[in-house]
């Protein structure tokens, strides 16, 4: 793996330790939708960069994970009002 690749799992890491900072009860759901959404996609950003096939595509598959999460929350907070 390279840099990028390394860079990509990462931003992958980040996303699931800030998920367990923000949440809660009272938890800012636009501020975890916002960080989620950004490392998620710099995560993808990273993958396409790092030109290895093994990196590319796990870092596209977890931070893929990760945006889809990042759907679902919007849509709760959308159906919750």
């Amino acid at each position: 793996m390279n840099k990028f690749g390394i860079f990509s799992i990462l931003m992958v890491i980040a996303s699931i330790v800030s998920f367990f900072i923000i949440r809660g009860p009272n938890a800012n759901l636009m501020m975890a939708i916002i960080v989620l959404g950004v490392f998620s996609l710099f995560g993808i950003v990273f993958a396409f960069l790092s030109k290895k096939w093994l990196s590319g595509i796990l870092g596209v598959l977890m931070n893929g994970t990760v945006l889809v999460f990042v759907y679902f929350l919007i849509l709760a907070k959308g159906i919750a009002g």
